[in-house]
């Protein structure tokens, strides 16, 4: 008994009656065998793991098959994932970006120009703080056959609060604000219409559009329109004179003859020694004509920029463009584009004028200037956005205080007379021809095929804004109220919605808009994202 308790008390005991319990249990044999088991088991797949991880490029345990944009790095974890980690967007820019994260090409800063082309955006909007990964959108992982750029709408909306493309889209901007179409040109599109076909002899209306709006290489947008080969035709071809313009006197305001343009030798004027002199023609009273008028006439546009320098003598760089005005468009960027390059044209001209000088100091000086000149057109290539053209707008409220009310007016006049043939296209202000829109594109923030649709709809079928099929059969001539170039002949939202819906075509966010900019200039964000 006293042997017992010894032993209770070195082994422990438990319940009322005190039994021994023993300090080790015996482990059964079963159960030794089952642990054994299941850590050799896990260390098998442990060192599967490593060897896939480290030596087959996880080729057997990824998540599934890539589709086809990345099926080379199917075998190469690492080119998109971090160790252990999901795959980040500084792994795609090493490929996507071409020269690192640094320009942020496809970040939600190069969103906000989207596709407007406006890079003031930029700095304006709101960036968001925390912004998704690529990988968030552009999921892979779901087969070959995956189109990983088909970003669902759910991605968009998150920013852009509408339910669907039919419900609570907003109206295209140039709708809702009731925005005109270039309004500087004076254009009936009917009445060119019936002219077209009556020359051509065409029958189909739809090829009298097709004889203007000539589409690009890719369908989807159309050519600039250009003067020589639309317009030349019936158009100031030589046989438009002007009205009878009182000549420049001693005090008096008028037009210069041919022989005082050569005599001041003015900065682009070098024109005036190979022109006709047969083209003018001495009226009784002091007065010219010039019989014979041409696009962009110089003798006109020389005149005119006298008359400007009288009105507006602080007018900068006016003087060097052949146009003035801004574009009534949305693509302010563009257009700033256009005037520059409009100016170093015009510069480069006044230089070649001066190539026949034979002073030396002229020759050096024409040196220092081919080399600013080459070096301001490759900066052009490079910038897509400038501070802005108020450089070269007219100071219409301005006007020279030296002159009296009569002169202002006789000037004024003057420059109605002079561009009498002009008027007949185009609008004239302050002395000055407005600057006319030739890039047709309107809708900035989205992508639109031409070619995708033409299989569908007709041109007429869907820009029916002007009345062209109904009116061109009509002797009568329509009302410009009805026909005139300020009134954008492109449908609304409510056209596109009879085809693109949740029954018929797609009318998802990706079909017409895309998140990132133009990837072509990746140089040129680096200007405006830092």
């Amino acid at each position: 008994m006293p042997q017992k308790e010894n032993n209770a008390k070195k082994k422990g005991s438990f319940s009322e009656p005190r039994l021994a319990v023993s300090r080790k249990y015996i482990f059964p044999d079963a159960r030794r065998r089952m642990w054994i088991i299941g850590f050799a088991t896990c260390l098998v797949v442990l060192i599967y793991y490593a060897i896939d991880s480290f030596f087959l490029k996880s080729s057997v345990t990824a998540s599934g098959p890539l589709s086809s944009f990345h099926a080379n790095f199917e075998k190469d974890c690492n080119a998109c994932h971090e160790p252990l980690n999901a795959t980040t967007t500084a792994k795609c820019s090493v490929c996507h970006e071409q020269t690192g994260d640094q320009l942020g090409v496809y970040s939600f800063a190069a969103h906000y120009v989207y596709q407007s082309g406006d890079w003031r955006r930029v700095k304006t909007a709101a960036r968001p703080e925390h912004e998704e990964t690529c990988a968030v959108c552009h999921q892979e992982h779901q087969g070959r056959e995956s189109q990983i750029t088909q970003v669902p709408d759910a991605y968009c909306t998150n920013c852009h609060v509408y339910d669907s493309f039919n419900d609570k889209h907003p109206q295209f901007q140039f709708v809702a604000q009731k925005m005109p179409d270039d309004s500087t040109l004076a254009f009936t599109h009917i009445r060119h219409v019936k002219e077209v076909a009556q020359r051509e002899k065409l029958t189909d209306l739809e090829r009298t559009c097709l004889h203007c709006h000539n589409p690009q290489a890719d369908g989807k947008h159309f050519e600039p329109i250009d003067f020589a080969q639309h317009c030349y035709t019936c158009h100031l071809n030589g046989s438009v004179p002007t009205p009878a313009l009182k000549m420049k006197g001693a005090d008096a305001p008028g037009v210069e003859t041919l022989e005082d343009i050569k005599r001041k030798r003015a900065p682009g004027t070098s024109w005036a020694f190979n022109a006709n002199p047969n083209e003018f023609e001495i009226k009784p009273g002091n007065r010219l004509v010039k019989t014979s008028v041409h696009h962009e006439d110089p003798w006109i546009l020389e005149n005119l920029k006298t008359i400007q320098q009288a009105l507006y003598p602080n007018a900068e760089l006016t003087d060097i463009l052949k146009t003035s005005g801004t574009l009534t468009t949305q693509n302010a960027s563009l257009t700033t584009k256009t005037v520059y390059q409009e100016t170093v044209r015009s510069l480069q001209n006044y230089a070649d004028g001066l190539r026949s000088r034979p002073e030396p100091e002229v020759q050096r000086e024409l040196v220092r200037i081919d080399s600013l000149l080459k070096v301001t057109q490759n900066k052009l290539k490079r910038q897509t956005y400038f501070n802005g053209e108020s450089k070269f707008l007219l100071p219409a409220n301005k006007i020279n205080l030296n002159l009296a009310a009569e002169q202002i007016e006789e000037l004024n006049g003057l420059t109605e007379s002079l561009t009498a043939p002009c008027r007949e296209c185009h609008t004239v202000t302050n002395a000055a021809i407005q600057r006319v829109q030739k890039d047709q594109q309107i809708l900035r923030r989205a992508q639109f095929n031409h070619r995708a649709h033409i299989l569908q709809r007709r041109c007429l079928e869907c820009h029916t804004e002007i009345p062209i099929v109904a009116e061109t059969k009509a002797a009568a001539i329509v009302k410009s109220s009805r026909d005139r170039a300020a009134i954008q002949n492109v449908p609304g939202i409510e056209n596109c919605r009879v085809c693109h819906n949740s029954t018929e075509t797609s009318n998802r966010c990706v079909t017409c808009h895309q998140f990132h900019p133009n990837k072509t200039n990746r140089s040129h964000l680096l200007l405006y994202l830092d």
